[in-house]
């Protein structure tokens, strides 16, 4: 430890001894105020006009000073920043593609995005210096033809930083596949500040990053069925995700409100079950996102939420019970109720229908078919279903209803590999079907990831992991980003409140609530239900908390979220000048005068 705090300090002293080195002021330099890297934060004085020595911007700064500089999230191997900074012309930067193959498409399209993320570093209104060194960036990709999501990719990637010559700096990442390679390519982004008191761009040169992520499942959850949210909308969403390494937006498409997807096999649940001809998401419209998301290392995961949460959409079909039954308080958690009916045969060619609608679009290597809070009172209102259960012997008790839903879950499971083409793995969430005590009996530990949305100290995750079950974390005291809201049926508060800020967001380690089972758990989730959001309020109910989940699930960091504050800070003005709209967490003072805001 002493070493380590020995070596930084040495570390920061040339750092700063280069910068002035390299920055050599001019006559229109009169800058008021000056930072400086003093015990790992970028103290703020004024600067004396009358110095040979240049002042240092801010984000020059906070670039070096301390072990992650503005990283996010943080790398968990091999970081050295390097000693220098140089100026780099933003007219002269050159991608070259080292290997050739079936990723070339997604190879041009991230280096045409990474040249858009260093423009976006330079504010708005403002045209920086078009001198400085140019930058040539080497994409070394060992397996090319590699384009396709699964749960055991590699998305480790190694980058460096170095200067070929007085007029050239040199940038090569290797990465094992596209999505290692599109990765190391956002790093070096953040590594590219602008000097608003030379107004240049600077990169860090020298640098030596080795990095990979901890968890493979880094997902985002958006309720689109609630209330509508525009392509556009999503597609800002997955931009932030990308920004920040989460690789899986976790779409859940329809519920018992609305089925805004368009089936072109059953349109009928589309024509009356969307609120209106505009909000819907058609086809072309799905595979477009999907392409947005994997240019950007984002898997699209479709969820079709069942037995339960269906309704608008299925009137007329003849397939679902106690739809818009009253009171519904006796018959589901929220208005309007509605589940399907696990006796009519008809009911899993529709099913069929919908998963090869969703196959066709989202190209995916997971699939999720919901089964969250399923109402035995619901089931037990139709006496058709009674009968079907009599029939075979189960008898009307609690134990009976859990071999109707498995009834139901292993004829849709064949329907969704049939309807898919492969047995691709399946998620579900917990439920009263997944408790530990009898999950084996019914959903089988190889074919079922279980996603966790009660809290983190459920016994139901140690049970589960024992068994041998894969899980994703969504642990609502944590994850669930709808929480802390007036109630929207009744008054008060909403059922989860408090809110939950980026903080305890930050805190929320698998690792932890897995303990010796951690290589069980594939990452974690965080939710947006969206009975009280929707396109207008998006950006801010996920950002910036989202990316605190990002770090956490990249790095498992050791640390507390103290450690990372100032990165948090920076990470939210990124996000605003990628165009989303984060909410605020402390005034830019705080931002300005590190260490000052803490309690």
């Amino acid at each position: 430890m002493v070493h380590k705090m020995w070596r930084h300090k040495l570390f920061l002293n040339i750092i700063y001894l280069f910068i002035i080195l390299q920055c050599v002021n001019t006559a229109e330099d009169h800058p008021a105020w000056n930072w400086k890297c003093e015990d790992g934060k970028c103290s703020k004085t004024k600067h004396d006009q009358q110095s040979p020595e240049p002042a240092l911007s801010l984000e020059a700064c906070k670039l070096f000073c301390n072990e992650f500089g503005l990283l996010w999230p943080r790398p968990t191997g091999n970081t050295d920043l390097g000693r220098f900074l140089s100026k780099i012309n933003i007219n002269n930067i050159e991608i070259q593609i080292e290997k050739r193959g079936r990723s070339d498409d997604l190879m041009n399209a991230a280096g045409q995005r990474f040249k858009q993320l260093v423009s976006k570093a330079v504010p708005k209104g403002v045209t920086p210096k078009t001198t400085g060194k140019s930058v040539y960036v080497y994409l070394v990709n060992n397996n090319p033809d590699v384009t396709d999501f699964s749960l055991d990719f590699d998305e480790s990637y190694t980058l460096r930083v170095s200067p070929e010559s007085t007029e050239r700096i040199n940038a090569t990442i290797f990465g094992n596949n596209f999505f290692g390679i599109r990765h190391g390519m956002e790093t070096l982004s953040q590594l590219i500040v602008f000097d608003d008191i030379r107004n240049h761009l600077l990169i860090a040169r020298d640098v030596t990053i080795d990095d990979k992520p901890v968890y493979p499942y880094r997902g985002i959850l958006l309720d689109t069925a609630r209330n509508y949210y525009s392509v556009e909308s999503i597609k800002a969403t997955i931009e932030a995700m990308a920004a920040v390494k989460l690789n899986t937006f976790h779409w859940h498409i329809t519920d018992s409100q609305s089925f805004p997807f368009v089936s072109s096999r059953r349109p009928e649940l589309t024509k009356y079950g969307a609120y209106g001809p505009s909000k819907v998401y058609p086809a072309a419209a799905l595979r477009e996102v999907v392409r947005f998301g994997r240019e950007r290392g984002v898997r699209v995961l479709p969820e079709f939420d069942a037995p339960a949460h269906v309704g608008e959409g299925w009137q007329d079909s003849g397939l679902t019970v106690c739809f818009k039954a009253e009171p519904w308080a006796s018959y589901c958690v929220e208005p309007p109720c509605g589940q399907l009916n696990p006796t009519k045969e008809e009911l899993y060619n529709y099913l069929e229908d919908i998963y090869k609608d969703m196959a066709e679009v989202f190209d995916t290597d997971l699939f999720h078919m919901g089964g969250d809070e399923v109402s035995e009172r619901c089931w037990n209102s139709s006496q058709q279903i009674q009968q079907f259960m009599l029939e075979n012997r189960w008898g009307l008790d609690r134990a009976s209803y859990l071999k109707l839903w498995n009834y139901f879950q292993t004829k849709a499971q064949d329907r969704a590999y049939k309807a898919f083409g492969k047995r691709l793995p399946l998620i579900l969430w917990t439920s009263t079907l997944t408790e530990f005590s009898h999950v084996e009996n019914f959903l089988n530990k190889d074919d079922y990831i279980i996603q966790v949305w009660t809290t983190g100290v459920d016994p139901q995750i140690k049970g589960l992991l024992e068994k041998g079950y894969r899980l994703i974390m969504s642990n609502y005291d944590a994850l669930y980003f709808d929480c802390g809201y007036g109630a929207w049926v009744g008054s008060g508060n909403n059922w989860c409140s408090p809110y939950i800020g980026w903080q305890k967001v930050y805190e929320n380690s698998p690792m932890q609530m897995a303990q010796e089972y951690s290589n069980q758990v594939l990452g974690g989730e965080a939710a947006l239900w969206s009975e009280q959001a929707d396109s207008a309020t998006l950006d801010a109910r996920l950002w910036p908390r989202a990316a605190a989940l990002a770090e956490r699930l990249w790095a498992e960091p050791d640390t507390t979220w103290h450690h990372a504050e100032a990165r948090m800070l920076h990470l939210r003005e990124r996000l605003v000048r990628l165009g989303i709209q984060p909410e605020s967490i402390e005034p830019e003072w705080c931002y300005q005068n590190e260490g000052y805001c803490y309690a």
